[in-house]
């Protein structure tokens, strides 16, 4: 980003909000010169605009600041701190309370008496309120899972567990061993995806 933007982005964090005369008279700059930088921020979603309550003639005057998206977090802190030192086992625990699970083991979503397609078809349900926008392509033997959105991306570098995390999900709702075969490759529209291929089991069949 151009460091008059940044600037931009700094002088409201200290400020809180300001109007397009107040920071080109602090940047020394002329306020035409200004709202074109504005313009760049408030398409990126990281400052909003505020009309102040105007009273008599003449133009309403504008105020900015920062929507939420451009409010520094310690999210990433925050996770490492929470998966730091956990256990293989304690992976599989974690995607059981991400699937709203009490049990252990094999999910008690895993029904033989159900289609492969099914199974399948409700497993993509229940991933869907996560974030992950799931489908699944039939395969002889082997169908594969696609995960068109990783919720964890902005983390998933510093902790590539996470993928095994995925794994768990799919093992416990289908009842069959998943194995990631891409991590955040592009798709077909362009767009990182993960995909899962998913084993023959008896509960599958």
């Amino acid at each position: 980003m151009q460091s008059t933007r940044q600037s931009i982005l700094d002088f409201l964090s200290a400020r809180g909000s300001a109007s397009a005369q107040q920071m080109a008279q602090a940047f020394g700059m002329s306020v035409q010169n200004l709202r074109r930088h504005l313009h760049i921020l408030e398409q990126r979603g990281l400052i909003a605009v505020r009309q102040l309550p105007h009273e008599g003639r003449g133009r309403p005057q504008l105020t900015y600041l920062l929507t939420n998206k451009a409010q520094p977090d310690h999210l990433a802190g925050l996770s490492s701190a929470l998966l730091r030192g956990l256990r293989p086992s304690g992976l599989r625990s974690l995607a059981q309370r991400l699937l709203g699970q009490q049990t252990t083991g094999a999910s008690a979503a895993v029904r033989p008496a159900r289609s492969a397609s099914q199974r399948l078809l409700t497993a993509m349900q229940r991933l869907e309120p996560l974030g992950y926008r799931p489908r699944w392509e039939a395969r002889p033997g082997n169908p594969l899972v696609v995960l068109g959105h990783c919720p964890f991306a902005a983390i998933i570098e510093q902790h590539p567990e996470l993928c095994q995390v995925d794994a768990h999900m799919l093992e416990d709702l289908l009842g069959a061993d998943a194995e990631q075969i891409s991590k955040l490759q592009a798709g077909p529209q362009g767009t990182p995806q993960c995909v899962f291929k998913i084993a023959e089991s008896k509960a599958m069949l």
